[in-house]
Formats: C-alpha cells, sequence, structure tokens
C-alpha cells in the first residue's frame, strides 16, 4: 500500500483502535507485578502509541503533502533517469518526456477542462532530472486556437514537499481555469513541480560549489526544455512567472531577482529571506561568502542593482513568523525605486495550505497581470 493511499491510513488507524482497545480490555489480566505482566503492559502501550502516532503523521502527510511515497520518506528515491525522446514527425523535441496525461477534475473534454500532463525534465547544461506536472489550459487544445502561444509560469512547493500536492491540495490548475474563465487571467500554462531536486537534500535553490546546480536548472534549463515541447509565448520580452510557498516562496522571490531576464515576476507565499544552514541543506556555499550574502534577498536589494522585476510577498498579521521580516523587505524593495513590490497582509493566517489556498487566486491574478499577453 502506497504511503499517500486511503487504504493505508485507515488500516493504520484501525490498528490503533484494536491496540487501544485491546489494551484497556487485557489491563486488568496484566496488573501484576511479574516481569510477563510488566512486559506485556509496555507492549501494548508501545504498540498503541506507534500506531496513533503513524495514523496522525499519514494524516498530516495526507494533508500537507511532505512526501509522496515510502522511498521518498526514508530518501531511497531512485526515479533519476530520463529517456529523451526523438520525433521523426517535426515536432519540437527537446530534455522533457510526458509520462501520463490527465483531465482535470470536474471537468469535460480537455478542450473545455484542461489538461494535466506528468513529465520528466533533464536539465540540459546542470545534469540535473526533476518530475514534474504540467497544466495545459484548455485554450491549448481548441482548434481555433492551434497556433496560439501561451504565458507560463513556474510553481514551487516548500520542502519537502510533493508537486502533486501543488495539483491536489493546492489546486493550482483548478483555480488558474475557474481564473481565466471568469476573465481575471490569461490562460496560463503552469510548470509544477518541487525545489528539492536532489532529494533528500534541501538545497534551496542555490548552484552549490561541487554540487547540484539549483539555480541554474530553474532559471535555464527549466524555461528551454518547457519551451521546446509546448507553445509557450517566445515574442521579445517575454519573461516567465514563478510562485511557491515556504522554501519554494524564497526560491521564487530569488530566481525572478537574481534572473529578471528570465522571470517577469516572482510571487513568495509565507517565504523567508536567506538560506538556512541546518542538516537537510549541508554545506551550500563551501566558504563562498559572495555566494552566501547574495543568497541572502535583502543584503541582495541593498547591495546590488535593483532588478527589473515584480515581487509579491504574503504574510500574516497573527499566525506567522515571518510578518516583521515581510514588512521589512517592503520597505527595501520600495527604497530602490525600481524593483516592484506587491503585499498580501492577512489579518490571521498561519504556514499552511488553508492559509496558501486563499492567497492563491489573488497571486495568480497578480502574476498573470505582469506577463506578457501571447
Amino acid at each position: 500500500m502506497g504511503l499517500t493511499s486511503n487504504a493505508t491510513l485507515w488500516t493504520t488507524a484501525a490498528a490503533a483502535l484494536l491496540l487501544f482497545t485491546g489494551t484497556v480490555w487485557q489491563w486488568p489480566r496484566l496488573a501484576g507485578r511479574g516481569w510477563r505482566a510488566v512486559t506485556g503492559r509496555v507492549g501494548l502501550l508501545l504498540a498503541t502509541q506507534v500506531a496513533l502516532f503513524a495514523a496522525v503523521g499519514l494524516a498530516a502527510n495526507q494533508a500537507f503533502g511532505f512526501y509522496a511515497s515510502w522511498a521518498d520518506l526514508f530518501g531511497q528515491e531512485n526515479d533519476q533517469g530520463v529517456v529523451v525522446d526523438h520525433a521523426e514527425d517535426g515536432r519540437p523535441t527537446g530534455p522533457l518526456r510526458v509520462v501520463d496525461t490527465h483531465r482535470l477534475s470536474g471537468g469535460g473534454q480537455t478542450s473545455t477542462s484542461g489538461q494535466i500532463q506528468q513529465v520528466t525534465v533533464a536539465g540540459r547544461t546542470t545534469g540535473i532530472n526533476s518530475p514534474a506536472f504540467v497544466y495545459l489550459p484548455p485554450e491549448y487544445f481548441d482548434p481555433q486556437q492551434r497556433t496560439r502561444t501561451f504565458p507560463a509560469a513556474v510553481v514551487l512547493t516548500g520542502y519537502p514537499g510533493t508537486a502533486k500536492a501543488l495539483v491536489d491540495k493546492l489546486e493550482y490548475p483548478r483555480t488558474a481555469r475557474e481564473l481565466a474563465k471568469a476573465g481575471r487571467m490569461e490562460p496560463t500554462i503552469l510548470v509544477m513541480l518541487r525545489p528539492t531536486v536532489a532529494p533528500p537534500r534541501d538545497t534551496e535553490c542555490v548552484d552549490i560549489p561541487g554540487g547540484p546546480q539549483t539555480e541554474s536548472f530553474f532559471a535555464k534549463d527549466l524555461p528551454e526544455a518547457v519551451t521546446a515541447h509546448y507553445r509557450v509565448n517566445k515574442k521579445p520580452g517575454s519573461r516567465w512567472g514563478v510562485i511557491g510557498n515556504s522554501t519554494g516562496g524564497y526560491c521564487a522571490l530569488k530566481l525572478a531577482m537574481h534572473h529578471p531576464d528570465v522571470f517577469a515576476a516572482g510571487a513568495g507565499l509565507s517565504p523567508y529571506f536567506t538560506a538556512p544552514s541546518d542538516p537537510t541543506t549541508g554545506d551550500l556555499f563551501h566558504g563562498d561568502k559572495t555566494r552566501r550574502a547574495e543568497a541572502d534577498l535583502r543584503w541582495f536589494i541593498k547591495h546590488r542593482p535593483a532588478p527589473d522585476t515584480s515581487l509579491l510577498v504574503t504574510s500574516s498579521k497573527v499566525g506567522e513568523s515571518d510578518y516583521k521580516p515581510t514588512m521589512k523587505f517592503i520597505d527595501m524593495v520600495k527604497a530602490t525605486k525600481k524593483t516592484r513590490i506587491s503585499s498580501i497582509i492577512l489579518e490571521s493566517g498561519g504556514h499552511n495550505f488553508n492559509t496558501w489556498r486563499r492567497e492563491i487566486p489573488a497571486t495568480l491574478e497578480w502574476v498573470s497581470g505582469r506577463l506578457s499577453s501571447p
């Protein structure tokens, strides 16, 4: 049974309930002082608590999408290889392979609901391979719009996160479809993945000396691969958007600030502003003080030329630990007079999916308004 399957969750919950019932039922028989009675009590209590914590953990993982599989949980992923198909019918080819396709839930044909493609992306210059989900809006399949090109945006999870949570939990495709149908945003291609491209390591979208060149993958390889495979807007001056939550929010802001020639807009939902250093990241900079400084977005906006891009940050007055740093960052960006800054500040919220779902519609509309129309 899969880590995220309902069968696994309900089986574990049932086991916890049975163990609890068994503990209550058997407790009088195990009330003695002998080693067997003591061992029995300890065993039942330990088994019940393990089953209970496992059930709670599985439920939390389903709600927040931390890990996608058992291999993901234990750091044993082995799906890093990718096959590059070379088409013979003249269609554009590139380092991107479609693994599976799905219609958007709640819709009909692709011409009315859009399509979600599960893909693998192979970085041409970085050698990084990463799975992703690509949302193609209904207009992409309209025969009358077969020559139309579309704006595109990268959407990133937090760490560890799963790309599928962007589809199922945060509902980016459904929200984008509804906003476009209401005329509040342009039909847009969404490329959804997690910033963890070298699992289980948290690379924080950094080009690590002698390690994964994560920033270059997102700023160069990913747009190149997607543009070669899909009808993405290529007109002069057209740039991408990038959105993310938590770690993904930090990455989104950094990518837009470091690469304004690629990203016209970067939106950070509950972001932080500098790369952490902890057991999940390891040594990201190998003593390179310049790289470390430039990974601090507040240092960057103060000491480097202000990038010609638009930024959006979100936070909550109550419930978010990043509220004061976010307000300080807004003031620093405003002082540049060149980089544009917007914000969504809720009265109350938290570092969770429920808060981000409240912010996503306005975020998508904001990003769409800053991308070149086809």
